[in-house]
């Protein structure tokens, strides 16, 4: 299916696993860059390696949602390594 996404650029929290992780995989199908966060290092890695092997820019880090100063720096990293957030799913 296509979305009009090409190009744009989405960002999902927690998105090493479950609807977090499949949620980033579409968009990186739909050719988006993709920005994750998670909180566990060894998850996001492996996202970060898929999403990568389906040929998108990738962003990645360690946040915890709950803490405002993760979030905060994984929304200015991603967007300053990105270029922007078009799409934000949280």
């Amino acid at each position: 299916m296509d979305l009009s996404l090409k190009g744009k650029v989405a960002l999902v929290t927690g998105g090493s696993r479950g609807i977090g992780r499949a949620t980033a995989l579409r968009f990186a199908e739909e050719g988006c860059k993709v920005g994750i966060c998670a909180r566990g290092r060894e998850k996001l890695d492996e996202t970060l390696g898929e999403l990568t092997d389906l040929g998108v820019e990738v962003f990645g880090t360690t946040a915890d949602v709950t803490v405002p100063e993760d979030i905060s720096g994984f929304i200015d990293s991603a967007t300053q390594s990105l270029g922007g957030i078009d799409v934000l799913v949280n």
